[in-house]
């Protein structure tokens, strides 16, 4: 009979060949291990099932239950996926505590003969961990903000300074939103849970060389309905600024670029400005919306930025340090390249990684 499976830490991860979450389809959709799998053994309706019968009939009536429904789920798992893999197959499995999902699915691959082993704590250590992180990690790095109100090609600026070999973190794709009223991801897009989006930093934050500087935009607190740790805030607000200044025609031009999606469906497009109530006038309100429902998208974003957005981006200048000023003509590649290759200059940095 197989001994039972070992019991591994977080840092011991980067020795198996697979790692595989045995919670049920929800939980591992709210937040998972960076590059695990799912292969539940009760689905999300047999682990209500079970828990119920454990907070009304006992534990052995919810484990008779639970039992065969997690064998059965274990051998669909190892006819479906596991066929392939060859007898030296290093699998780590986790559950929510580290406790019998992911213990019964790591015995039953031990008896087989992989070496499976078991996370230590499951998911809820990890998450401690992640919490850990997102307190330990932002001081350590070397920070760069680029702030300029709405339309300044803050993210191409980023992908421009990705391009020539810089550190870049772009928060608004790990968030999924530009973090306005207007910001949600085009198509519907969700964005991720909280718990997804620290994850996703806490990745992202591991990956970057405290030895060089990681360059980032300047974002509020809040990116739509998620939030920077307070770690993480606190160190953007100390870091040097550089204050991207764009001409107006340019930066409306970016704007009906990036949004030309919302015009599709007016109807939506203004029902979303609805959320500007009693932040401007009703017969401000009642224009815009006109030309969202007629599709008058030039003449509606350019008043957006003029009397919404360019005042509340001025009134949070007010509340932060002058940085550097950087003009930037022209938001096409070339422009967004060589106002790039200047901020890598002044940093220091190394040219185009070739």
């Amino acid at each position: 009979m197989a001994a039972k499976p070992d019991i591994v830490t977080l840092d011991q991860i980067g020795a198996f060949d697979t790692l595989i979450d045995a919670r049920s389809p929800a939980e591992f959709a709210l937040d998972h291990l960076p590059g695990a799998i799912n292969l539940p053994v009760l689905d999300d309706e047999e682990r209500r099932i079970v828990g119920t019968l454990y907070k009304q009939t006992g534990a052995f009536e919810a484990r008779r239950i639970g039992g065969a429904w997690v064998a059965r789920n274990i051998a669909r798992h190892i006819e479906a996926v596991m066929q392939d893999r060859p007898a030296g197959w290093r699998p780590l499995v986790y559950c929510w505590r580290g406790g019998q999902r992911s213990g019964a699915f790591a015995l039953w691959l031990r008896q087989i003969g992989w070496a499976a082993a078991q996370l230590q704590g499951g998911y809820k250590g990890y998450r401690r961990w992640v919490v850990a992180q997102l307190d330990a990690l932002p001081p350590t790095l070397d920070w760069r903000v680029i702030a300029g109100p709405t339309g300044s090609g803050k993210t191409r600026l980023l992908q421009a300074l990705a391009a020539r070999g810089a550190q870049v973190l772009d928060l608004e794709a790990l968030a999924r939103h530009r973090g306005s009223i207007l910001g949600a991801w085009p198509d519907g897009q969700p964005q991720p849970s909280q718990k997804a989006f620290d994850t996703a930093l806490v990745d992202a934050l591991r990956r970057f060389d405290p030895a060089r500087p990681v360059w980032v935009e300047a974002e509020s607190r809040k990116i739509g309905a998620v939030q920077l740790p307070e770690a993480m805030a606190a160190a953007l607000q100390r870091a040097p600024r550089v204050q991207v200044e764009v001409p107006f025609a340019a930066r409306l031009a970016l704007v009906l670029q990036d949004y030309a999606w919302l015009g599709r469906d007016p109807q939506a497009l203004a029902l979303r400005l609805s959320a500007l109530r009693g932040l401007q006038s009703n017969d401000t309100l009642a224009r815009w919306q006109d030309w969202a429902q007629a599709g008058r998208l030039p003449e509606l974003f350019a008043e957006l930025m003029t009397h919404h957005y360019d005042p509340l981006y001025r009134r949070s200048q007010e509340r932060t340090a002058a940085g550097r000023v950087l003009p930037v003509t022209a938001l096409d590649a070339a422009g967004l390249d060589r106002a790039a290759a200047e901020l890598l200059d002044d940093a220091g940095m190394p040219p185009v990684f070739r």
